[in-house]
């Protein structure tokens, strides 16, 4: 690894109550009554801002999963990772609290015409001057599907060939405006350069879009592009269109290996590498001493409510966890099979851990806890040691997370030459494709 290398990190954040860590709503630190006010996204965009993130993003999901025991009683009543708001109403009001830090949001090819994407897209990038983040799904849970009027989903191979088309329409509409088509000259009353302009005129198996785009061209002409497959085919389709690419590996050879497996894919794609950052996602507990960290890391698993674990594996796994215990049984259920990366880590975490998978999926997400120093340790290690080129951190306490770890790890991985002391670009992908 190139020694002036910078690190790129993206925070991992939900419109409601908790992230990626069970029950930590219920931490006293934990604000809740801010749940609904402006203030409290502004103020966290504020603060990843400081701390010089890349960028943040919402995870997102239509509905309330209702996978375990067939119900959504869990999930909802012990506090899951829920969608209070929309994330797309959030993001203009973070953008004019901040002016680098780029702004996600996840939406999905599967449901919504290329047309509107491109639309709600071009605006956001537009609003933030060239920061908006797509986080590409193609959804794989059936609930969500019957909630936009579907019976239920097509296989997973046919959604990643609607999502390669939804992805070369939007292009097409992105770019169908030339830059300078806008002219707003008063005096000679021409407003827009109608030859600038151009019909999309995209016709595929899946998704046909006329055009033009009503939204003129933006400052990154298109989002920069996240994405988390983990099959094969999502591998091919990341290879093809990510700019980041979010993993949850439990090992740092598993890391190593995917990053490994990513890179040779984007370039057979015809793509450099480095256009593509893999980011494993860490959940960090930091503390003045490694006593206050443990101590800290040790109340935050006693918080947690194993049947919310249960209940929030199963959305993971898109099964019903209180009746599968092996993933033999798991594979069986059959399904759309449409978040593969979540039963590897499962059979990861069992297999480094030398425990069974019905005890592997009752486990929360490992914490690692420690000084900022000893924090920062782990994250040089994987990063020089080309395991990721970067890291998404999800919150355990918010917003108490990000604050200490923007106070505590940032200085001291910058103090190692290893993320960036100021924003060098104008746009989220300036800085994500020049990171220092």
């Amino acid at each position: 690894m190139p020694p002036s290398r910078k690190m790129r990190l993206v925070a991992y954040l939900k419109a409601g109550p908790s992230a990626s860590y069970p029950s930590t709503w219920r931490h006293p630190a934990a604000t809740l009554d801010d749940l609904f006010e402006p203030e409290r996204w502004e103020q966290i965009a504020r603060v990843l801002e400081a701390a010089c993130f890349d960028a943040c993003f919402f995870a997102d999901g239509l509905g309330i999963p209702d996978l375990y025991k067939g119900s959504y009683a869990d999930y909802v009543g012990r506090g899951g990772q829920l969608s209070l708001l929309d994330p797309m109403t959030l993001l203009p009001m973070m953008a004019r609290a901040t002016r680098h830090l780029g702004l996600g949001v996840t939406l999905s090819t599967s449901f919504m015409p290329a047309y509107i994407l491109a639309r709600y897209l071009g605006s956001l990038d537009i609003l933030s001057k060239g920061r908006a983040a797509w986080n590409v799904v193609t959804t794989a849970r059936d609930f969500e599907a019957q909630n936009c009027g579907m019976a239920g989903l097509p296989p997973k191979e046919q959604r990643y060939d609607m999502a390669d088309e939804v992805m070369e329409a939007c292009d097409a509409l992105w770019t169908g405006w030339d830059e300078d088509a806008l002219v707003l000259d008063k005096q000679a009353g021409v407003f827009a350069d109608p030859a600038k302009i151009r019909y999309a005129n995209y016709i595929g198996h899946y998704v046909n879009t006329r055009g033009p785009l009503s939204i003129p061209r933006s400052p990154q002409v298109r989002p920069a592009i996240m994405q988390a497959g983990s099959s094969p085919r999502g591998r091919a389709f990341a290879a093809r269109w990510a700019e980041m690419l979010f993993c949850t590996p439990a090992t740092k050879a598993d890391a190593l290996a995917f990053r490994t497996d990513m890179r040779s894919r984007v370039e057979a794609a015809g793509r450099p590498p480095d256009e593509c950052a893999v980011l494993p996602s860490i959940t960090v507990v930091v503390g003045e001493t490694p006593s206050i960290a443990q101590e800290k890391a040790a109340y935050l698993e006693s918080l947690v409510d194993p049947e919310l674990v249960l209940a929030a594996s199963s959305w993971s796994v898109v099964a019903d966890l209180s009746r599968i215990d092996t993933p033999e049984a798991l594979d069986a259920g059959g399904g759309n099979q449409g978040v593969q990366g979540h039963r590897d880590r499962m059979l990861q975490v069992a297999r480094d851990k030398g425990i069974s998978f019905a005890e592997a999926v009752r486990r929360p997400r490992a914490l690692l806890a420690g000084t900022p120093a000893m924090i920062a340790d782990v994250m040089e290690d994987w990063f020089r040691d080309g395991a990721c080129d970067g890291f998404i951190l999800p919150p355990t306490i918010f917003p108490t997370t990000f604050e200490e770890f923007g106070r505590m790890v940032v200085p001291e991985l910058q103090r190692r030459g290893l993320f960036r002391t100021a924003y060098a670009g104008r746009t989220l992908r300036e800085n994500l494709r020049n990171p220092g």
